[in-house]
């Protein structure tokens, strides 16, 4: 459903995005996670057409950004970084102004307007001026002119910012519904929210796409590590000696030590391997385990892995 390729954004001497390319797929909630300043809102002022690549370019629904920007807006919602909101307004007029911009009338207009009201939970602040909402209802607001229209494809851009934790709930809950039958690219600097929201996550690391896919994915293309968790009923020395002789096994660091249990974890290019050979060998030593299971890599240290500073000079001739 969108398709970026190589795109590429400089802004004067700044090269902010770089060769990015990136796929979501129709139906799929997809994170766009990265730090501050990797390049998250330009890729998506590029897709909604709001910016020009320097090269690249993307298609959405198979519409060329270049090629048809009039045809890509009319079948994306779109929730930029600064809320595009006439302050002024009532809640209910500007969404009806945005609804009769987007070419709703009559019943659809009105069934529309009572959508993103409840869904949005504008109820209690239908009638009042945008100016006198608090952050978190206008962040509400912005999101409902994204989905007033009822947009093929979903681009939100930080969608939870200035909410409190229950109103972060309720959006992740919307967002989860509305990806049922559309498209939604969201992006986060929040490990947690990509976690609780996205089937695939691109990670942007200084304007390039340092991985992309689901969260066993991207632990892949870490390389060939995996680590186990070994605890067992005796001494750190006599144990880690013998961990010592293990084939395959990369690194072995010790955890804890406590009510005579030695924690430790091995680290080895195969998971079934190195779980085998630490069991074969308490079975030959006649050592008490009291744990021996996988442990996986989280996404937090997935992530921090994919965005390791690296030599790369930023500024362009």
């Amino acid at each position: 459903m969108i398709n970026a390729q190589s795109l590429t954004m400089r802004y004067g001497a700044t090269l902010a995005l770089d060769q990015a390319t990136f796929q979501v797929k129709q139906g799929e909630v997809a994170g766009l996670l990265g730090p501050n300043g990797a390049g998250k809102s330009t890729s998506m002022k590029i897709l909604t057409t709001f910016l020009s690549p320097s090269s690249g370019t993307a298609q959405v629904a198979g519409l060329d950004i270049r090629r048809e920007p009039r045809a890509v807006r009319q079948l994306i919602g779109y929730l930029p970084e600064n809320l595009p909101l006439y302050l002024d307004m009532e809640a209910a007029e500007y969404l009806g102004f945005v609804a009769t911009a987007r070419g709703l009338t009559g019943g659809v207009l009105a069934k529309r307007l009572d959508w993103v009201r409840e869904k949005c939970g504008l109820l209690p602040v239908w009638r009042s001026p945008i100016r006198q909402l608090s952050k978190g209802y206008r962040q509400r607001v912005s999101l409902a002119q994204a989905l007033v229209h009822d947009p093929r494809v979903i681009i939100l851009d930080e969608p939870t910012t200035g909410l409190d934790p229950h109103q972060i709930l309720e959006i992740r809950s919307l967002i989860r519904d509305l990806a049922r039958n559309r498209t939604i690219l969201l992006s986060t600097h929040i490990l947690q929210e990509a976690e609780a929201l996205a089937d695939r996550i691109i990670i942007i690391h200084q304007g390039r796409i340092a991985g992309q896919g689901s969260r066993e994915e991207l632990r892949r293309q870490l390389g060939p590590l995996s680590r186990v968790r070994l605890d067992i009923r005796r001494p750190r020395a006599e144990v880690e000696k013998a961990l010592s002789t293990l084939a395959g096994v990369e690194r072995i660091e010790f955890t804890s030590e406590a009510d005579g249990v030695s924690c430790f974890t091995l680290f080895g290019p195969v998971e079934e391997a190195l779980i085998h050979q630490a069991w074969e060998m308490a079975r030959q030593h006649d050592w008490e385990l009291s744990r021996l299971t996988p442990l996986p890599f989280t996404l937090e240290e997935t992530f921090l892995q994919l965005t390791r500073p690296v030599d790369k000079e930023k500024q362009v001739g």
